[in-house]
């Protein structure tokens, strides 16, 4: 099971990233924009997800899966289970979210350096 913890540890060098508490829910942005979001039991976690591959992660996990809230479907946006993610596939998850978020010279020296 992934806890925010594990989650911190994987944002904590992400250039440009930082934590936010927003209505008691742990939030991480880069500049304005939300790329992570903890519900308030910190049982969930929303993430940047391009929306052309939210319908078929959807289908292919629904265990670990779940579309966002009616609001939230207009972005590239989708939640997901924590108890079911194992490390790794977070900490490509998390990545692919904030890569959504920065200049791509930004992610690029991050992966370089």
């Amino acid at each position: 099971m992934v806890t925010i913890e594990d989650v911190r540890a994987v944002t904590a060098d992400l250039p440009r990233s930082y934590e936010v508490l927003v209505r008691d829910r742990v939030k991480f942005r880069v500049g304005r924009i939300v790329y992570l979001a903890f519900s308030r039991d910190e049982q969930t976690m929303g993430l940047g997800f391009p929306k052309e591959q939210r319908a078929a992660a959807l289908a292919a996990e629904p265990h670990k899966f779940l579309p966002p809230s009616k609001a939230d479907e207009r972005y590239q946006w989708i939640e997901c289970r924590l108890d079911v993610l194992e490390f790794e596939e977070m900490r490509e998850l998390v990545l692919d979210a904030w890569t959504m978020c920065v200049p791509k010279s930004v992610s690029k020296a991050y992966f370089e350096g």
